[in-house]
């Protein structure tokens, strides 16, 4: 059973191999693609488009080569961003549709302020009935472009909106048992219920892998542990997104292993804590058994400097990584407060916000993850 395909919310991925050929972008692709979307959103749903291509508008316009230095690179990525986004005005404005476009970073994402302003944008803009166009900001964002993060972003973007189903668009039909062009006999493999399982058949090398197949399975394996199932398919099919979403057997389905929204999402996919609080035993004995906040009394120590409302990692005595959470005050406070009761917050800085260092809400277990 593939659950999500009813979502009405979804976060839908186009990779450059499926926008863009030598000649630069094909226009024909992505009216099919913009058709597919306006019927769906006629029929009630909403539909958040991350799309690549900027690099590939770019090298076309300018008669280049493929770059291999980044600063070209990026300058492509320049030329080509606004190619790209009227491009997609023109095939959507054909539907009825208007368009946004959404500049993004993982590094944007990573801070909850800005990654919350950019939810209420995102929100917002659905609201009106208009298509977000989310893409990475490859002229600043210097290691997106070198990992091909767009598969990662789309994995960031949808929980951010809250999505029922995250669907990546790729120039494969499938994941398949092995690499089909080497073995013209591999099958596909049509449902993933672990990521880790399968990881294996994308090859070695860096974690955060160069795009293809690995970049897509991190991102699938992602959006899985906050509950987001994910679609592989072909993305110059005619009418696949609609085929697939009437349950049609296409592509490969990942099933998602937990649900989880809000700040609790947002903490999953964080990678930038500011600082640790070292907790007492049987502060980390409450956090682990009987899923408690975190108070004052069970905080041994505060390392770093950190602000209310930023991401801290949450350690036993023994250094142990028990956990990250979002601090309800800042680090000198969290000094100050240590080891004392919760009643004692006020008297002791003159005010309280919270009876909680971390909130239950607001923090998730390493084994959680």
């Amino acid at each position: 059973m593939r659950a999500g395909l009813e979502a009405k919310r979804l976060v839908v991925k186009v990779g450059s191999a499926v926008l863009a050929g030598e000649g630069g972008l094909e226009r024909p692709v992505m009216a099919e693609l913009a058709r597919q979307v306006a019927l769906l959103r006629r029929g009630g749903r909403e539909v958040v488009l991350v799309s690549s291509g900027a690099v590939a508008a770019g090298r076309a316009a300018m008669g280049l080569p493929r770059p291999k230095d980044m600063p070209l690179k990026q300058a492509l990525a320049a030329i080509g961003q606004p190619l790209l986004m009227q491009a997609w005005r023109e095939a959507f404005r054909a539907e009825g549709l208007e368009v946004a476009q959404v500049l993004l970073t993982a590094e944007d994402l990573a801070h909850r302020e800005r990654y919350l302003n950019a939810k209420a944008t995102l929100l917002a803009l659905l609201g009106l009935g208009v298509v977000p166009i989310v893409n990475e900001n490859d002229t600043v964002a210097f290691h997106e472009i070198r990992f091909g993060d767009n598969d990662q972003l789309s994995a960031r973007v949808a929980p951010l909106v809250e999505a029922g189903l995250l669907v990546l668009l790729s120039d494969v039909e499938a994941l398949y048992e092995a690499d089909p062009k080497k073995n013209p006999g591999a099958r596909p493999i049509p449902e993933v219920a672990s990521v880790k399982e399968v990881l294996t058949l994308a090859g070695e090398g860096n974690p955060l892998g160069s795009g293809g197949m690995r970049s897509k399975l991190l991102a699938a394996g992602m959006a899985a542990r906050v509950g987001i199932p994910t679609l592989l398919l072909p993305g110059r099919r005619p009418g696949v997104l609609l085929s697939a979403l009437r349950g049609e057997p296409l592509g490969t389905y990942f099933h998602a292993q937990r649900r989880y929204r809000g700040a609790r999402a947002w903490l999953y996919q964080n990678l930038s804590p500011k600082g640790a609080l070292v907790l007492d035993e049987g502060a980390v004995r409450a956090l682990r058994e009987r899923g408690a906040s975190l108070l004052p009394s069970g905080v041994k120590e505060v390392q770093g400097r950190f602000g209310r409302g930023e991401v801290v990692r949450l350690l036993s005595e023994r250094g142990e990584e028990v956990g990250l959470g979002l601090a309800a005050y800042a680090s000198e406070e969290i000094a100050r407060i240590k080891g004392r009761h919760s009643r004692e917050i006020e008297a002791i800085l003159g005010y309280r916000y919270t009876e909680e260092v971390v909130h239950r809400d607001h923090l998730v277990l390493k084994e959680e993850a």
